[in-house]
């Protein structure tokens, strides 16, 4: 089957944003421009009204989301989950089925294995994946270089903020365009 070529839509998306918690988020390679465009996406999807779901791996080990994302996400209740990928999570795995996107929107850490897993069992349950790749990141960018290799093996759309942003809103005549790009700058 030839791979579609499908930009992410506003009525059939789900931003899913991975287990960007305490000093691990910190432990990322280029982890400060990370989290600067996890913020950004998270902004833009709320203006551009696509779902957040927000994931934490065992948060009282982990500790909970960095405070840079938690004000993005405020009114917003973070899943805790054990799995290491969010669909072996029986209660993240009832969210992103209610919430009827076909199209997940996926960043967080670390990339070759919590988002990995993640983006897999999404493709098996036929989701159509974009991962945004610059807003992934892997203690060393070797990992999160193979992880972001075999999703896009796996079927997925590699894509980044930027991109998904100006692909969700399709046009420069759309009402939050101004908001969107200036959130971009």
């Amino acid at each position: 089957m030839a791979h579609q070529i499908d930009h992410p839509r506003i009525d059939d998306s789900l931003l899913l944003v991975v287990d960007v918690q305490g000093k691990l988020a910190r432990l990322m390679h280029e982890s400060d421009a990370m989290i600067r465009q996890q913020q950004i996406l998270i902004e833009g999807c709320r203006l551009l009204g696509v779902p957040v779901l927000w994931a934490e791996q065992l948060p009282d080990k982990l500790g909970g989301t960095v405070p840079e994302l938690v004000e993005k996400l405020d009114g917003l209740e973070p899943c805790s989950k054990s799995s290491f990928g969010c669909w072996g999570d029986a209660d993240l795995q009832a969210r992103i089925r209610q919430s009827e996107a076909s199209q997940i929107l996926l960043c967080g850490i670390e990339t070759h294995v919590c988002v990995w897993q993640t983006a897999a069992a999404l493709r098996r349950e036929d989701y159509q994946v974009h991962l945004i790749c610059d807003a992934v990141s892997s203690r060393s960018a070797t990992n999160r270089d193979i992880g972001i290799q075999r999703m896009a093996k796996a079927g997925v759309h590699l894509s980044n903020v930027e991109m998904a942003l100006f692909e969700l809103m399709q046009d420069a005549r759309h009402p939050r365009f101004r908001e969107v790009s200036r959130l971009l700058r």
